[in-house]
């Protein structure tokens, strides 16, 4: 039990503990610090959103978003392919909601590496309004969204507003990613807001001053990136403007066809965090217990220490993501599938450490290169095939 490794393993045991502790105290001071409604302030918002393929429910996610109790704002449908089968759902909701200012958007140019970025800079040529919602399409929100999202804005410091989100999910594969994205990722989120304060965004949703937005080199200085949400919060906050986490929760729309897209996805998310921080990513060892508790039995022979070390490590454990959750998150996969946390957690150290090597992703069907900057470069044979000419007129004539 003396031996070097057996001390090497308690660190990360002692260090995912602690971690597991303060996310809890970050959680509850976060939710129970939830701001109170101000002076209403209402600013005129430009909601734009990439779309690519068919999620799960297309029409109710983005339904959820023209049945917003907002008095004025626009909806801009980025499309890159004209043949793409979202478009007739887009064709529909124009239809269903004639009172909201809806654009379907052709996104044909090539004007980035980035598909969903390459989308932006061409929705954002008609966004009229001095504030950007860039939101995922398989996001969905209560009617009193915009209202709550936008109320950090009305300080005229702060340049980005970032939502967590919880997942509706299906299936085993979308059970993993739930949990993962409820017990782990959303607690390093609140962990990393209360020790040092917003310094990145979030992907489901990040609402954005035209003016900070501007002051970075607009969507052109993320255009090349695959990480477009943490790179679009991370230089607005270094441009000196404060980014802020919403008290909002949105619901996240997870569809994942097996565990090969779970894989993928965790994947290309894991690099993407590597590339960004470096360091950062590498600490995230001393986060995983569960793992390490495991190994740390095995160095220590199953002695009655080692036994006792990974009882604390997972009461602890499941006591965050209990908390953290399934309480102040509501996320159901939490609720539902909390004995799975551990399995979750030796499956998503595997991913980390499969994140640690390698620069290949693969990104909705597509494969590309990253740069040690985080760069995206597309693979010749899978480029996607971003044409500056094709024919945009069936798609400029959905809009209408």
């Amino acid at each position: 039990m003396g031996s070097l490794p057996f001390f090497l393993l308690l660190v990360p045991c002692v260090t995912s503990i602690a971690f597991y502790l303060l996310s809890i105290h970050a959680a509850s001071r976060f939710f129970s610090g939830r701001s109170r409604p101000g002076p209403e302030f209402l600013p005129l918002v430009s909601i734009l959103k990439s779309l690519c393929g068919l999620d799960r429910e297309t029409y109710e996610n983005l339904a959820s978003f023209c049945r917003q109790d907002y008095p004025r704002f626009q909806l801009l449908l980025g499309v890159h392919d004209e043949r793409d089968p979202v478009i007739p759902v887009l064709r529909r909701l124009a239809l269903d909601f004639p009172r909201v200012d809806i654009q379907i958007i052709p996104c044909g140019r090539a004007l980035g590496a980035n598909p969903k970025v390459n989308n932006l800079l061409q929705m954002q040529e008609k966004a009229d309004h001095p504030f950007l919602l860039v939101c995922d399409s398989d996001v969905r929100v209560e009617m009193d969204y915009l209202r709550r999202v936008v109320r950090p804005m009305a300080d005229p410091a702060v340049g980005a507003v970032t939502c967590m989100c919880r997942s509706m999910s299906k299936g085993w594969a979308g059970a993993l990613e739930a949990l993962h994205g409820a017990t782990e990722f959303c607690p390093g989120v609140l962990t990393a807001n209360r020790l040092e304060g917003m310094k990145f965004g979030l992907g489901a949703a990040i609402l954005v001053r035209r003016e900070a937005l501007q002051r970075i080199g607009g969507f052109t200085s993320i255009a090349d990136y695959l990480a477009d949400d943490y790179l679009l919060g991370n230089k607005i906050a270094k441009a000196g403007y404060a980014v802020r986490l919403s008290d909002v929760v949105v619901e996240h729309d997870l569809s994942l066809r097996g565990l090969r897209a779970l894989f993928q996805r965790q994947i290309r998310w894991n690099r993407g965090i590597r590339v960004c921080r470096p360091w950062g990513y590498r600490g995230l060892l001393f986060t995983y217990g569960v793992p390490m508790s495991l190994a740390l039995l095995f160095a220590g022979g199953g002695s009655a220490f080692a036994w006792g070390m990974l009882g604390a490590v997972w009461i602890a454990r499941l006591a965050m993501a209990h908390l953290v959750g399934a309480g102040h998150l509501h996320d159901r996969a939490a609720r539902k599938f909390l004995w799975l946390v551990p399995l979750q957690d030796l499956f998503s150290f595997g991913l980390w450490l499969s994140g640690l090597f390698g620069v290949r992703i693969s990104w909705r069907g597509h494969s590309y290169r990253l740069t040690k900057a985080g760069k995206l470069i597309p693979l010749e044979a899978d480029a996607p095939a971003l044409s500056p000419t094709y024919d945009n007129a069936p798609l400029a004539a959905a809009s209408q």
